[in-house]
C-alpha cells in the first residue's frame, strides 16, 4: 500500500488509512472536515435534546431557543477561551482572532459559553436551570464525541510520543501545529516511503471513546435513578472532568495559565471533579 503525506497509520492495530484529507472543495471554496464534523455534531445534539426534552415535558420552542443560544455562545466561548490562553500566537496579527478557519476552539470555553446561555435563557423563561442542564449535557456530549474527530482530520490535539497498542503515526509535515512536535517525538522519528513519521497518543480517540462511555453511564444509569435536578449535570462534570484531566496530561498542545506551566484545561478539569464530587456527596447524604 502506497503511503503519502495524507496517510495516517495505526501500526499495532494493523490499520492504514492511505488518504485522509482535511477538506473538500466545492466551486473552488474549501470546506474543512473539522467544520463539517462539528456541524453534524450540532445537528445530532439538537435532535437528541429536542427528543429527550419533550419526553421530560419541556416545550419545543423553549428548547429550540436554548439550543440556538447555546450553540452561538458555545462557539463564542470556545474561541474566547482559546485566544485568551494563546495570546502570543496572535501578537501582531490581531485580525486573525476573528478568522475561525485558522482553527482555535477550546471545548471548556464552549462549555462555559453554553452554560452562560442556559442560565440567561432559563431565567428569562422561568425554567429550572438544573432541570434543563440535565437534558443539555447529553447534547453537549454528542457534540464532543463528534467534534474530536475533527481533530483527527486536522492532525492536531494529539498526545506525546508512544508506541503502545493505540499508537498513531503521522507524517511530520502534515501536522497542523508544528510546535506540538516535541523533542521526544523527534528522537523517535521513523522514516518510511521517503516520509518522516511521528508516533503519538491519539488523544482525540481517547476522549471520544471516554465521552461515549460517559454518555452511556449518564443515560442508562444516572438518568433512571435521578432523584434531584442537577444530578446528571454534576455527574457529567465529574466523569468528563476525570477523563479530561488524564487525557490533557498527555497532550503537547496545552493552553497554559499565563506566566505558568499549568495547563488551564487540566486545572479546570480538577476543579470540576472536586466541586461536583462534593455536591454529589452532599446531596446523597441529605436526600
Amino acid at each position: 500500500m502506497m503511503l503519502s503525506e495524507r496517510s495516517i497509520v495505526f501500526p499495532h492495530l494493523h490499520l492504514t488509512l492511505p488518504e485522509v484529507g482535511d477538506h473538500i472543495d466545492i466551486f473552488g471554496f474549501s470546506i474543512m472536515y473539522y467544520g463539517i464534523v462539528i456541524a453534524c455534531g450540532m445537528l445530532l445534539a439538537g435532535a437528541f435534546i429536542l427528543h429527550e426534552g419533550k419526553r421530560q415535558g419541556f416545550y419545543e420552542d423553549d428548547l429550540l431557543d436554548i439550543i440556538l443560544w447555546g450553540i452561538l455562545c458555545g462557539i463564542l466561548g470556545a474561541r474566547i477561551y482559546y485566544v485568551l490562553f494563546s495570546l502570543d500566537r496572535y501578537s501582531g496579527r490581531w485580525l486573525s482572532v476573528f478568522n475561525l478557519r485558522e482553527g482555535g476552539l477550546a471545548i471548556y470555553g464552549g462549555i462555559i459559553g453554553c452554560l452562560l446561555a442556559i442560565i440567561v435563557t432559563t431565567r428569562r423563561k422561568g425554567l429550572s436551570f438544573f432541570a434543563v442542564a440535565d437534558v443539555m449535557v447529553f447534547g453537549g456530549l454528542i457534540g464532543q464525541i463528534c467534534g474530536r474527530w475533527g481533530n483527527f482530520f486536522n492532525r492536531e490535539a494529539f498526545g506525546s510520543y508512544t508506541d503502545n497498542l493505540f499508537a498513531m503515526r503521522l507524517p511530520v509535515d502534515a501536522v497542523r501545529q508544528p510546535e506540538a512536535v516535541t523533542d521526544e517525538m523527534q528522537k523517535h522519528l521513523l522514516a518510511e516511503s521517503g516520509i518522516d513519521w511521528i508516533s503519538v497518543h491519539p488523544t482525540f480517540l481517547y476522549e471520544s471513546l471516554w465521552n461515549i462511555g460517559v454518555f452511556l453511564i449518564l443515560y442508562f444509569f444516572v438518568r433512571k435513578r435521578k432523584t434531584w435536578d442537577g444530578e446528571i449535570f454534576f455527574s457529567y462534570l465529574l466523569l468528563y472532568g476525570a477523563g479530561r484531566f488524564w487525557i490533557e496530561s498527555l497532550r503537547t498542545d496545552q493552553l497554559h495559565i499565563l506566566g505558568t506551566d499549568l495547563a488551564v484545561s487540566q486545572c479546570l478539569a480538577a476543579i470540576c471533579v472536586i466541586v461536583s464530587a462534593a455536591v454529589l456527596f452532599y446531596k446523597k447524604k441529605t436526600i
